[in-house]
């Protein structure tokens, strides 16, 4: 679908033709700071949330997590890295090098610039005239689908280029994964995109300021969430690093930080699902108190979706590959359309 289509799908003006179409963007320094912002605050998050999550587990499990390295074990993170770093990145015989090397860079790139899409307040809160995000793109949501589609180019590369049966069986099961999750999280955001009247996610989150959108697409949300933990490669739907059967999938033949780099992207992919799930669905930056505290809302509900994440993995069991299709195709595929349908014609009548 164009995004010319999508657009007047959605009740908004056609779009021009063009890939980006940037609004409010400032000039090129305000950019470059940005960019600096948003990869520290993926540095510093990341290896948080990792922590955050096996302390979790260690309380779901009844068992106590990190806790040697650092005050109450905060240090094992960067344990972690220095370990994998200090590593060796052997290459198999059979692999093709050039292609081990990229895959990695593709899903951790394609991680990144998505969340710079992600508004964290309104513009004008701290006395700009800029939106607090990397860039306000007036197709955000295109964008969004774009460097999800293009990610799983990532985990196909490393499966394949690794020359490994197994690698390459984890690499299939990720495409066959992504491309059928895909329809369904887009179909759950069209929705959204025909009562907000746009696609851009700082007009859908201003759009917000009277009710969220969780209350009138509380089964797009579902939807989204759900497909979100397979794009994700989250329990119960990590099937492409199944190590039971695939010995760890795609990610088999990697080691050192190349092995690291599609650990930080999984990470940073939650990290993306629950920003995109904040703006679309629950406000954004929307919540008690002054319009300043914006950010401080965001980062909140970013976290307390990321804990549903982490709850999640703990609480269900991985599905069969069977069952992991059956869901996507027969049931979130014409639940996500059906309330498509139902969207439309409320958005007609009212």
């Amino acid at each position: 679908m164009t995004a010319a289509a999508l657009a007047s799908a959605a009740g908004a003006a056609p779009l021009p033709l063009v890939p980006l179409a940037l609004s409010e963007t400032g000039p090129v320094w305000v950019q470059l700071v940005k960019a600096v912002v948003i990869f520290v605050f993926i540095l510093q998050i990341v290896p948080m949330v990792l922590w955050a999550e096996r302390r979790l587990l260690g309380r779901f499990q009844a068992r106590l997590g990190p806790n040697r390295v650092g005050p109450a074990g905060l240090m094992q993170p960067l344990a972690d890295v220095l370990k994998l770093v200090s590593k060796e990145a052997s290459t198999p015989a059979t692999a093709v090098p050039w292609m081990m090397a990229i895959a990695p860079v593709i899903s951790i790139t394609t991680a990144v610039l998505t969340l710079a899409i992600i508004p964290f307040g309104a513009p004008g809160a701290y006395g700009g005239e800029f939106a607090l995000a990397g860039i306000d793109v007036s197709i955000g949501l295109l964008y969004f689908f774009a460097f999800g589609s293009i990610s799983f180019y990532g985990l196909m590369l490393g499966g394949w280029a690794s020359g490994s049966k197994y690698s390459f069986l984890g690499s299939m099961r990720a495409a066959a994964q992504l491309v059928s999750y895909e329809v369904a999280i887009g179909l759950s955001l069209l929705g959204v995109a025909m009562t907000a009247g746009s696609l851009s996610l700082v007009e859908i989150v201003q759009a917000q300021d009277n009710i969220w959108f969780i209350v009138p697409q509380f089964v797009g949300f579902l939807i989204f969430m759900v497909a979100g933990f397979a794009e994700s490669s989250r329990p119960p739907f990590d099937l492409p690093e199944a190590d039971a059967e695939l010995v760890s999938g795609y990610n088999t033949e990697f080691g050192g930080m190349r092995f690291g780099s599609f650990f930080m992207a999984e990470y940073i992919e939650v990290l993306v699902i629950s920003g995109v799930a904040v703006a679309i669905f629950l406000g954004g930056w929307h919540g008690p108190g002054p319009e300043w505290l914006g950010p401080w809302w965001v980062l909140l509900k970013m976290l307390a979706l990321v804990f549903l994440f982490i709850w999640v993995r703990a609480t269900l069991p991985r599905l069969r590959y069977d069952q992991l299709m059956t869901l996507g195709w027969k049931i979130l595929l014409p639940l996500a359309t059906l309330n498509v349908l139902v969207t439309a014609i409320l958005v007609v009548l009212l």
